[in-house]
């Protein structure tokens, strides 16, 4: 009997897909699927390497996009959740996806399936609420600069929105979390390193990096808020469910608050 595997791969979306391509072609017995910065070596497996193959990671995309496009956006979106274990996970739902005629996407039923689902919207709320609540800030070097910690790696996700947005004005914004950011220079969107000695939350505190011009802005923006809530209508658990207390710090209408 053939000995299972315990696939290593770099970390990225593409390499994950061309594991999975590696997976098939071997036929191989799959016992897990790990990032080369947690390899974990089992008990009971053997451990085989693979190398990120642009071409293999299309061939797995384009035909998961031609078998279901919603099982498409399922797989990239719970990728995204960083949860333990995903790999495998959607390992096992692809091979599920490829064995059948049926539309397994929306089958509840079953517990792997249903699992994918519920972190796919947990990523999709998790993505709209960046879309909300990033907060620039504009720095002397002309560049609309925000901090986000979102609990999953939205990034991704977020950039088409801000592009179409923010299309006349370069702006970066970076992800505190996971130490990369995506930045904008008027043409296209790149992913970019950054080594912040300093974490920019919206504060009270004049920082260098950012115009005077900016805080004064953030000032009248902060008062409008202020003077626009009623508090006798002030629902305070509605509001926190709304707008959790974990974005606050980056958010310019809650300066005082943090």
């Amino acid at each position: 009997m053939e000995n299972a595997k315990t696939f290593i791969y770099d970390g990225s979306f593409n390499g994950f897909l061309t594991t999975i391509f590696v997976a098939f072609e071997e036929k191989a017995q799959v016992a897990d699927i790990q990032k080369n910065s947690v390899n974990q070596n089992g008990l009971f497996s053997e451990s085989e390497t693979i190398f990120t193959h642009i071409e293999k990671a299309k061939r797995v995309w384009n035909g998961i996009q031609k078998k279901n496009y919603t099982a498409m956006k399922q797989i990239y979106f719970a990728y995204l959740s960083e949860t333990q274990g995903i790999e495998i996970l959607l390992y096992r739902y692809i091979r599920k996806l490829f064995a059948t005629q049926e539309a397994i996407q929306s089958d509840y039923s079953d517990s792997l399936v249903l699992k994918i689902s519920q972190l796919t919207k947990s990523v999709g709320r998790e993505k709209h609420r960046m879309e909300a609540f990033v907060r620039f800030q504009l720095t002397q070097d002309d560049i609309y600069f925000a901090n986000i910690e979102p609990d999953f790696d939205v990034l991704p996700l977020i950039s088409k929105h801000f592009r179409s947005r923010y299309a006349d004005q370069q702006w970066l914004i970076y992800d505190v979390k996971r130490q990369y950011g995506i930045f904008y220079n008027l043409e296209r969107v790149e992913i970019v390193a950054l080594d912040l000695k300093e974490i920019y939350a919206n504060s009270i505190h004049k920082k260098d990096p950012f115009l005077t011009d900016e805080y004064n802005f953030q000032d009248l923006w902060n008062n409008y808020f202020k003077s626009t809530n009623i508090k006798s209508r002030i629902n305070t658990k509605l509001h926190t469910q709304q707008v959790p207390k974990r974005y606050w710090k980056y958010l310019s209408e809650k300066r005082e608050a943090v």
